[in-house]
């Protein structure tokens, strides 16, 4: 079960955004985000590029599968100080950023907008997309590339590299102690959506360097995977060798 990943549907996508299950699930999640230690986990694995990429310009930010917005809004507070001009989009199948967090958003001085679309016709939409809505100086994801099987991780990855200078995300760690830590989820309250899908998320995780060998083999990238905290896996993409 651990060694080999397991794919199967989450029912959280299948729901559609206002059905009382699906909300419940979102909050779950914004609990077991605390428990984890998510947003301290992707400060540390963002900043350094981060910081590195900041200049009079607003710093173009995409978050794939990016759900309520609400994960990068607590690291928007942690850094806005550092990064006062943000232009961030969230893109996801479902549009999901309310007016509220929008408008937090616009006190830290970060604009931001929701665009809804399939990331894989995303990925292959190059034709269709104005020029610059092509390059971004960084791309995140948070728990949302297991979702896909190895194949659609190639593509995914393809078109990433070419749309940015810099690729972070925090998946799943698959592993004994990240399976026990799903069965667990209930203990804080969350649902039965949450609690099944947490189980399906650890299946379909990562571990060792298995993302990082789907990235596109070509010159100009440095690399890093890693495993951190108690749960979560991390990779990290950088554009090197021209400027970033």
């Amino acid at each position: 079960m651990i060694a080999v990943r397991t794919i199967l549907p989450e029912t959280l996508d299948t729901l559609a955004a206002d059905d009382p299950a699906a909300q419940r699930s979102r909050r779950d999640l914004r609990r077991i985000h605390r428990v984890m230690g998510t947003r301290t986990i992707l400060r540390r694995a963002l900043r350094d590029c981060l910081l590195a990429a900041n200049g009079n310009a607003p710093l173009r930010i995409l978050e794939i599968g990016a759900g309520d917005g609400t994960l990068l809004l607590g690291l928007a507070r942690d850094m806005a100080v550092d990064l006062p001009l943000v232009a961030l989009t969230l893109l996801d199948r479902q549009a999901l950023l309310t007016p509220e967090t929008a408008a937090a958003y616009a006190r830290l001085g970060w604009t931001v907008q929701m665009h809804t679309a399939d990331i894989l016709d995303w990925a292959v939409d190059d034709g269709r997309q104005h020029a610059e809505d092509r390059s971004w100086d960084l791309i995140v994801a948070n728990l949302f590339l297991h979702h896909f099987t190895n194949p659609g991780l190639t593509d995914l990855f393809a078109a990433v590299a070419r749309r940015s200078r810099r690729f972070v995300a925090i998946e799943p760690r698959r592993s004994r102690m990240a399976w026990i830590g799903s069965q667990l989820v209930g203990a804080l309250g969350a649902n039965s959506v949450t609690r099944e899908d947490a189980v399906l998320s650890v299946r379909a995780g990562f571990t060792g360097a298995e993302l990082q060998a789907l990235w596109p083999q070509a010159p100009g990238w440095e690399l890093r995977e890693y495993p951190a905290g108690l749960f979560s896996h991390v990779f990290r993409a950088v554009r090197v060798g021209r400027a970033s």
